[in-house]
């Protein structure tokens, strides 16, 4: 089904066209919590705070990113490609990674990256679903024609998602928020290296570099 879905929904030229920096991403973020907004058509208390928290981690690890020397040698070889994120600003997981990606770009000029809103661009979303469900964030690499999805990475480290699992199916007692705590001390600790590990293989796999 989903075979047949890709074969009549893409990424256009048009999206790619209006699709935000990262600067632009981070300036609409902020916008918007000044006007107690976040994206998105949930506007609740809950979410405000998840978005609060995010742009302070997003600004965290802006200032904090430290990238392997032998990743960055390998993103300097990648061909021309445009990275695509689709996020949301309240996303947690997106807070966390999103500012790795954006690092790695920074030593390949012939990446374009760009983001857009998981919840403007659903016939999008809804081609990079995980497990039948619209999880952000989803990093989508393509060709410059558009025409070739190279990788595809998210929405969080394989380890967190064997982690989501475990606690969905047997909580152990943990509270969901009890759970999320863990989630971020787990990425404030591994400080985005087996993200980069991650994508590494993402690169080696898509053009075996």
């Amino acid at each position: 089904m989903l075979d047949q879905v890709v074969q009549v929904h893409k990424i256009m030229p048009e999206v790619v066209a209006e699709a935000m920096t990262y600067i632009e991403y981070k300036d609409l973020v902020d916008t918007l919590f000044s006007q107690g907004k976040t994206t998105g058509p949930n506007q609740s208390e809950a979410y405000l705070e998840y978005t609060q928290m995010a742009i302070q981690r997003m600004k965290r690890w802006d200032k904090t990113i430290k990238i392997d020397s032998e990743i960055a040698d390998k993103v300097k070889q990648l061909p021309p490609q445009v990275w695509m994120v689709i996020t949301e600003a309240w996303c947690g997981d997106a807070a966390q990674t999103i500012p790795y990606m954006v690092k790695l770009a920074e030593f390949n000029p012939d990446i374009q990256l760009r983001f857009i809103l998981r919840d403007e661009y659903p016939e999008i979303m809804d081609l990079y679903l995980t497990n039948g469900a619209r999880s952000i964030p989803k990093l989508v690499s393509l060709s410059p024609g558009l025409q070739k999805n190279y990788f595809t990475w998210g929405p969080k480290p394989a380890i967190l998602m064997e982690k989501q699992r475990e606690f969905k199916s047997d909580p152990k007692g943990k509270t969901f928020k009890e759970f999320v705590q863990e989630v971020h001390l787990w990425y404030a600790r591994d400080k985005n290296h087996t993200l980069g590990k991650e994508l590494t293989a993402c690169f080696d796999q898509a053009f075996d570099l």
